[in-house]
């Protein structure tokens, strides 16, 4: 696939900025769905405001892919790839199983 760059909008502060080809190539691949929403300088300002990633995390309520149990993560599940609730997720880890 060929890329070219393109031009974008911030989500944070508005500014256009570019998506060049290179950086499209390395998205595609990481396997990265989704073109960058913020400009270098608003992701720099944001990884660098302690604990903001933790305040703004919420529990999601979801379903064990292993025993159909209920169950609450600390993240948003990527559709197609399993969630385990802590004990399945405790007894993969101690066997070993591929995720």
């Amino acid at each position: 696939m060929e890329y070219h760059d393109k031009v974008l909008k911030c989500a944070d502060c508005s500014q256009e900025f570019v998506f060049t080809a290179g950086e499209q190539m390395f998205f595609a691949d990481k396997g990265f769905k989704n073109e960058p929403k913020r400009c270098k300088d608003c992701k720099a300002k944001r990884s660098q405001s302690p604990g903001q990633g933790n305040s703004q995390r919420s529990e999601t309520k979801t379903t064990c892919s292993q025993c159909g149990k209920e169950t609450t993560v600390p993240f948003r599940p990527t559709q197609g790839r399993p969630v385990f609730c802590r004990e399945c997720f405790q007894q993969r880890r101690s066997t070993g199983a591929p995720a």
